[in-house]
């Protein structure tokens, strides 16, 4: 053997612990940026009939059939306004599913390879508007007072 393969035998001995740790940072790196999991939530909103000026928690979201990407669980506020139709506000709770429990729900959001949808739906029966007749409101009204002034109240 050669002085210049003893010493590129030498080198090559020294090189190879790198180059295994190098060959493992790389696979961990392409598994990081491979398993990158993510949990798309959605939400949408029907009412029937559609075409209803729909707001989640105060903000606006569109008019319906209206969806909207969230964040967080729990309970939300759903205003639906329609032209002719009563104003609906709804509380709905909007429960987590198992995989977002906690513990799982890190292995869900950051170690699953793959997205994971999460698409709920309220929907929302509209009442049409009543319109008393002002006569009626007005005679209500009369029979209230004279009520009052008697010294009745009524109940509710």
């Amino acid at each position: 053997m050669s002085l210049e393969t003893i010493q590129l035998h030498a080198l090559a001995i020294r090189i190879e612990p790198f180059c295994s740790q190098a060959k493992m940072l790389a696979i961990i790196t392409l598994l990081i940026l491979v398993c990158s999991g993510c949990v798309r939530r959605r939400m949408t909103v029907r009412t029937s009939p559609p075409g209803a000026t729909v707001s989640i928690d105060n903000q606006l979201i569109g008019t319906s059939p209206a969806a909207t990407n969230f964040e967080y669980y729990g309970t939300r506020e759903v205003r639906i306004e329609r032209e002719g139709y009563r104003t609906e506000v709804v509380l709905r709770r909007i429960k987590p599913p198992w995989y977002q429990l906690p513990v799982l729900d890190f292995v869900s959001e950051t170690l699953w390879p793959g997205e994971i949808r999460d698409e709920r739906i309220i929907d929302i029966e509209l009442v049409p508007q009543v319109i008393e007749p002002s006569e009626d409101v007005l005679n209500r009204a009369e029979a209230l007072r004279n009520q009052s002034r008697s010294g009745i109240i009524p109940a509710g």
